[in-house]
């Protein structure tokens, strides 16, 4: 690997096209097709059409939480903390059911004006006075370590619930409202953590999920914390020398079994989900070539480059099953940072992928020229020209794989 060139994955995104608030109804969105080269124009609420009978779908049950809190010290200014990820206990679980001081890595709003000292808010909890603190405790180049400390018999969890604001993406040039609440959150979201939502999951109702049915489409889910990263754009003129973030992901037994059985027939649901996948295709690798291999280390981003082209994806499902099963693992814990760019990336799960339309130059705009080639152009084009709504508040679209059939 030697030079991507970023610009070519840049196009004119008039503002005009961003979706700054979602529909009124979940499912009624434009749903754009690609399958063999063609496009076709629907709507999310026709997506059993196009799904192939007896196949797999795959949601990402990450729940966004209420991750900015504000602050206002006695001069009035306005401190913003934007909790990103656990630090003590780094364990998600744990971090939200915790109570009376946790540890979290943070950005900081306005920290030019948080010189030392702790920053306080009151409120009310189960009719009693109560006071959430913020300290200082480190940092690096870009984070903060806050300490959370609160005196309520409450989780960090419901500290958050209460006193904090869905994290709502910078792009939309709003403050959070209370229709982000719920419609910035999928309706099958259950797992607290992510700090942006998994978007194309925006679009399902319990009416188009009710209807999986019909076409025998069987549903698995995934977890995988969405990260601030997620918004970074690519600022490198090579897209090889972009630091890819972090992100942490469970996948039960049950759901590796079933992606063995449907292989050749899943569509994952969202990008998170495709990262998903396509890493466990790298833990099951190792353990292919090392079954003492540790599974605890971070997928690196370009470890997926590493797997010979012939390399069956099934078999290193099967192999990273029977590992789990020898260990007596009912739930594989592991982080990545995988970048899935269109030069040289084999897609060992996926055959089809539920998304939103992405910004320029972003490594979700990499990912869809993988699955798509140089049509990436045409569909966004044709988005563009036809009435599309973008980015996560936007329409939908399903990108089938070259190589897929029904």
């Amino acid at each position: 690997m030697d030079f991507l060139d970023m610009s070519h994955f840049d196009y004119d995104l008039p503002e005009e096209k961003i979706a700054r608030f979602p529909l009124a109804e979940r499912d009624r969105s434009k749903l754009l097709v690609y399958r063999n080269g063609e496009i076709m124009d629907s709507e999310f609420s026709d997506l059993l059409s196009h799904l192939p009978e007896d196949s797999l779908l795959v949601f990402n049950n990450t729940k966004v939480v209420r991750a900015r809190i504000m602050f206002f010290k006695e001069t009035g200014a306005r401190i913003e903390i934007f909790c990103l990820e656990p630090y003590d206990p780094a364990d998600y679980e744990r971090a939200f059911s915790i109570k009376g001081c946790a540890q979290w890595v943070c950005i900081v709003g306005n920290l030019k004006k948080w010189k030392e000292g702790k920053l306080a808010i009151k409120f009310l909890h189960n009719g009693n006075d109560c006071e959430l603190k913020a300290e200082r405790k480190g940092s690096d180049d870009k984070n903060q370590l806050i300490e959370f400390t609160w005196d309520a018999d409450a989780t960090f969890g419901t500290i958050l619930e209460t006193l904090g604001k869905i994290p709502i993406p910078p792009y939309l040039r709003r403050d959070s409202e209370d229709i982000d609440n719920t419609r910035y959150q999928t309706v099958y979201s259950k797992i607290e953590g992510s700090v942006a939502a998994p978007t194309a999951g925006l679009h399902f109702s319990d009416t188009i999920l009710s209807s999986l049915d019909r076409k025998n489409i069987s549903t698995e889910e995934v977890t995988l914390h969405v990260g601030a990263g997620t918004f970074m754009p690519v600022k490198s003129e090579n897209a090889y020398d972009h630091e890819m973030h972090t992100e942490h992901f469970e996948v039960n037994l049950e759901t590796i079994e079933k992606l063995i059985e449907k292989y050749g027939k899943v569509t994952a649901v969202g990008t998170t989900s495709v990262r998903t996948l396509e890493s466990l295709t790298v833990l099951g690798y190792r353990v292919m070539c090392d079954k003492y291999a540790d599974l605890a280390r971070t997928v690196g981003q370009w470890e997926a480059f590493d797997i010979p082209e012939n390399a069956d994806g099934r078999q290193m499902m099967i192999a990273l099953r029977d590992h789990m099963v020898s260990n007596g693992f009912q739930k594989l814990k592991a982080s990545t940072q995988i970048m899935i760019t269109p030069a040289g990336f084999r897609f060992r799960i996926i055959n089809s992928l539920i998304t939103n339309f992405h910004q320029p130059k972003s490594t979700l705009l990499l990912l869809i020229s993988a699955i798509t080639g140089k049509d990436w152009e045409k569909i966004y084009s044709h988005a563009l020209t036809n009435g599309y709504r973008f980015l996560s508040y936007g329409d939908s679209s399903i990108l089938f794989l070259q190589e897929a059939e029904d």
